[in-house]
Formats: C-alpha cells, structure tokens, sequence
C-alpha cells in the first residue's frame, strides 16, 4: 500500500532581528510583559520592500530538497499554505513555481491560516497515495510585517506575528512504518470574526473606504479570551482523536509539534495531553508566531537539533482563524 513519507524539511527566516525592546520603542509595552502573556523573545521581519512569502520560499524548499536528496527539479506539484500571499492573485503558489523554474508544474494556495500546513498535508497525503504526484512541495510561508498595526492600538495583535518559510517535501513509499499515519481536520465559521482581518473585502462596496481605515477595520483584530478557550479545547481534542484512532498512546510519541502561537496555549495543550515538557517543540521565542509556516519551522529546527530523528513519533497540532483546526500523527 502507497504511503506518505516526509522526504526532507528546510526553512528559510529573514534575517532582520526585531526583539520585544525594539517593539516597546514603537508603541506601550515591554520586553517582560510580551514575555509573560506569549513566550516570544524576538521575531524576524523582513528587511526590504518587494519581498514576498514566495520569495522567503525559495531557500526553504531548496533547503528540503538538498535534505531529501533530490533535485528542485523533481517536484512535481506545489501547495502554498499562507494567510498572507503576495498579491491578492494570483496564489503564492504559482510565484513561487515561477522563481523554482518550474513551468507547468501544478501549485495550490491554501487559505486555512495556522492550520494551513495541516490542511495541505491531508491534500498532499492523498493526492500521493492516489497516485497523482510524487514529489509534492508543501510550504508554509508568511510576512506578516507589513500589515501590522505599530501603534498603542494595535499592540496585542502586533507583538505576536513574525515573518518566515517552512518547506516540506513529500513522496510516496510502501514502507508503512515511516509515514503519515493520519490527519484530522476542522472549522466552525461561528468563530470567524473573533480573528480576522476585516477589510478590504469583496463583501462591501466600495472594498475599502477611509472610514475603514479610521476605524481600524484593515488591521489583524482577535478576541485573546476566546481564541485561548478554543484553541485549549480543541487542539488536544483532535489530536486525542486521532491518538485513540491508531491506537497510539501519549508515551508512545517522540514529541509534539504544535502551532507556535502562544506558548501558554502549548503548555496547557501539553498538560491536557499529560505530555511532559520535553517531548513539545518550541520555538516561538525566536520567531514569534508564523502561522502557516510554524509547525514545518519548528520540525525543521526540531531535526536540526536532534529531537526527531528517523522513525520518532510525531503529533502535529494546530489551532487558528476560521476556527479551524487538526492534527497529524507521522512516522518520520
């Protein structure tokens, strides 16, 4: 039976350091008070105008492929997970193709926010086993930077984010013992304007207007209460789901890569999961939160530092707009 396996993984950040004193110089807030409510140290922004997600992609993918052993030129199909695509179209996807030179090579955009990279690995999973592709570039990639409220207003939102890419590359194999074993995914649209960014939006006529601006309704904007309650219901909701479908048990994995958004919703995931500290990855004081590129950025790092080798256990889990929200459980 034709499996998923995760061939090799690479990221790419900008090269821009912007720590929590740098921000306290834009608007009211400290080093000490981003720290407590979030976990995050510094982000990466980037540096100069015209760069795009798709352009943050094109080192993290090449970096894939030189792990997994094979040439740029063997993928096959592109999915592009990101919540901030270059333009509002074409996808991110088919600039990013464009600059892999990869003419005629098929690229998805998935729209699913922190759980994009979810969303597209259940993609990438079954359109490999169905026999379609098989050097499938799954990418999660943001620059949040540049659509960022810097003032008093804006804070809450404006100290989580940070820039970054995150490739994985995916190809079929029969050994079953090394492979994505299941995904599971979800939304509910009830929660979908407790994070959002509002305009513009096809929606209103005209698509944007100066009272907009005023009124602030073209910066990110969250309910911090509700997505924490959500996000600590739901994250270790699925990913027992999909633990008790494959019969796996909390002592079985190696360790969990969560979406870096907030790093007391990992910590108290983790303790609902009876996890113990040392088997989660985190990251997020170093890049703060990069949605769609988060969890393939923290495996990444996570391979680098020796904390999942080949044949580990690993649960994904992720949480974000929509709602929505999943889980993987792979054998690397």
């Amino acid at each position: 039976m034709t499996r998923t396996a995760i061939l090799g993984v690479g990221h790419h950040v900008p090269s821009k350091v912007v720590t929590n004193d740098d921000l306290a110089k834009l608007f009211d807030t400290s080093d000490e008070w981003i720290q407590q409510r979030t976990g995050i140290k510094e982000r990466r922004f980037i540096e100069k105008d015209n760069t795009g997600p798709s352009d943050l992609a094109v080192p993290a993918v090449k970096m894939a492929c030189e792990r997994a052993g094979i040439d740029v030129a063997e993928i096959d199909a592109i999915i592009f997970a990101t919540l901030s695509p270059d333009f509002n179209f074409p996808g991110s996807g088919c600039f990013l193709g464009d600059k892999l030179g990869l003419p005629g090579v098929p690229a998805l955009d998935v729209r699913n926010q922190c759980s994009g990279f979810l969303y597209g690995l259940q993609v990438a999973d079954a359109w490999i086993r169905a026999g379609m592709y098989r050097r499938v570039a799954l990418v999660g990639g943001e620059v949040h930077s540049t659509g960022l409220d810097f003032s008093d207003a804006g804070r809450d939102v404006a100290v989580l984010f940070g820039d970054g890419a995150a490739c994985a590359i995916l190809g079929p194999t029969e050994d079953t013992s090394r492979c994505v074993l299941d995904t599971e995914i979800h939304a509910d649209g009830s929660g979908a304007k407790l994070l959002w960014t509002e305009a513009p939006a096809s929606a209103y006529i005209p698509r944007i207007t100066h009272e907009m601006i005023d009124d602030r309704r073209v910066w990110p904007a969250m309910n911090g209460k509700q997505v924490f309650r959500w996000a600590t219901a739901k994250m270790p909701e699925v990913a027992l789901s999909v633990l008790e479908r494959n019969g796996v048990g909390i002592d079985d994995l190696a360790l969990l890569v969560p979406h870096q958004a907030n790093r007391r919703i990992n910590e108290l995931v983790a303790q609902k999961l009876k996890l113990p500290p040392d088997k989660v990855m985190h990251n997020i004081m170093h890049y703060g939160n990069t949605t769609a590129a988060s969890i393939p950025l923290a495996l990444s790092e996570a391979i680098e530092q020796g904390r999942a080798k080949a044949g580990d256990l690993l649960l994904f889990a992720a949480f974000g707009s929509g709602f929505t929200w999943g889980a993987s459980l792979v054998r690397l």
